[in-house]
């Protein structure tokens, strides 16, 4: 039987190794589903017999399933065990994959897409709470560090192997791949996650229905704006979701701690490092999605070369990823953050100014900068996140990391889906300097968290425990 875990002291060593090696399995899955599919687009549209906008469901849809998800399914890992939904996740990632393969239209590949996006957020919902779990508290900052490489290498490796797949066998190797990947972190799973202390409370089933449908609904509207959607259905979606924002802010709050971590967010440190998360994501996301279309507008050079270009930035931001977590462990997450996020800022800055004179040389050298800077800034970001959360409320704390994640992608998404299409002269470097302003505010919120640094983690926890109702008292360990 697997052993219950206080989290001090983490796994011991041998089971340490087994449980990071299957989370470093499941991450890979969840970032290549993200990753993987996006070249195949055009390939899987004309053997489907499909539009190529129809066709963007299958990105779509699978985002739009994770944002829904991943609040929910934290709520339900703090009652029922980080386990299980860790488990229930993978053989959802895994049959849906399956499904995926195997579908003869796109409608039925969009369902088995969506599922995938399901799995994918019991995953990822509970991923960085079980690190708490496994790493002693000492070392928590370098297993993030760890869990940031893995994902950037999956994101990364995305569009590669994606194409290198499609070479060997057509777009359904996409889903195969995932089967023995999957299967082998299902296995390492059931040997190693440990088991958890379990919340005696109930799941808010109103809250969840609330904040599933003011995530979904502005993620919604997000694609709507970007992709061109009539303005009445973009609308529309906006204020349902504000509706269901308002409902969520309005109900009384009795003993079950809320779907949505309101409790959470009413802690200073923990509301201005999600602040700084979303915002730094849409800074990112921004400038990832623009600086194909200026590198290629200003120097003409080809798609393979804009590949190398534009991995350096990736590549950096792995690099550093591991050294910002040994970091986050020895030094203020602000002073690290808000260095990180300066750096990230100054090399949007000199990207938005680069002329056709610029080499690759001058090219490199800004996106290392980038990518340096969001390294050194998203470890200990997110370290001081969780740490900041009481214990017993570390899947809220992970859910709302992933949900600040998807929210910051989303909304740079969608400024960079507006600057392609404005009219304007200077559309792109504008958008890279907008980047660039919205990465200084994220250091400005970084930067006032350091009045912050000397507080009391513990204290603040406690507070936030008390008014969500679950004492320690009232826990009890799963089966």
């Amino acid at each position: 039987m697997i052993p219950l875990v206080n989290g001090e002291d983490g796994l011991p060593l041998p089971r340490r190794l087994l449980a990071i090696l299957t989370m470093a399995c499941a991450v890979t899955l969840s970032g290549l589903g993200t990753s993987i599919v996006n070249l195949a687009l055009p390939e899987i549209a004309r053997d489907l017999g499909a539009s190529p906008s129809g066709s963007t469901w299958l990105v779509s849809g699978y985002q739009l399933a994770m944002a829904v998800c991943l609040l929910p399914f934290a709520a339900l890992g703090e009652i029922h065990g980080y386990r299980r939904v860790y488990l229930a996740g993978l053989v959802v990632f895994l049959i849906a994959s399956t499904g995926a393969a195997l579908s003869g239209s796109l409608a039925a590949l969009v369902v088995w897409r969506i599922a995938q996006g399901v799995g994918a957020a019991g995953i990822l919902s509970v991923n960085i709470a079980i690190l708490r779990f496994v790493y002693p508290a000492a070392h928590l900052g370098r297993g993030i560090g760890v869990n940031a490489v893995i994902a950037g290498v999956s994101m990364t490796a995305g569009p590669p192997v994606g194409a290198l797949l499609l070479e060997l066998g057509g777009w359904p190797l996409l889903f195969v791949v995932n089967v023995p990947l999957g299967s082998a972190a299902l296995l390492l799973a059931l040997r190693s996650v440990p088991r958890t202390p379990l919340a005696a409370h109930r799941f808010d089933l109103g809250g969840g229905a609330c904040s599933a449908g003011m995530l979904g609904l502005f993620l919604t509207a997000a694609n709507g704006l970007a992709h061109g959607y009539p303005a009445w259905l973009t609308v529309g979606a906006l204020a349902l979701s504000a509706a269901a924002g308002a409902r969520l802010l309005l109900r009384r709050q009795g003993v079950a701690p809320p779907v949505m971590p309101l409790d959470l967010l009413r802690i200073p440190l923990f509301r201005l490092s999600v602040l700084t998360s979303v915002l730094s994501f849409a800074a990112q996301m921004l400038a990832l999605v623009v600086l194909p279309f200026h590198l290629e507008r200003l120097t003409g050079m080809n798609a393979a070369r804009l590949g190398i270009e534009l991995a350096i930035w990736p590549a950096c931001t792995m690099a550093i990823a591991v050294v910002a977590g040994h970091l986050a462990d020895r030094f203020s997450a602000a002073i690290l953050g808000t260095a990180g996020l300066a750096v990230l800022a100054a090399g949007l800055l000199a990207l938005a100014g680069m002329t056709a004179e610029t080499g690759t040389v001058g090219i490199a050298w800004r996106m290392a900068l980038c990518g340096l800077g969001f390294g050194l800034f998203q470890s200990p970001n997110n370290r001081v996140l969780m740490a900041t959360a009481p214990r017993a409320r570390s899947g809220a704390a992970s859910g709302m990391l992933g949900t600040a994640r998807l929210v910051g992608q989303s909304l740079g998404g969608t400024l960079a889906a507006v600057a392609l299409a404005a009219p304007v002269a200077l559309a792109l470097e504008i958008s890279l300097a907008l980047g660039a302003a919205i990465a200084l505010c994220a250091a400005l919120a970084s930067a006032s968290r350091l009045t912050m640094r000397h507080a009391a983690p513990k204290q603040a926890s406690a507070a936030a425990v008390t008014e969500a109702g679950i004492g320690g008292a009232e826990q009890r360990s799963s089966p």
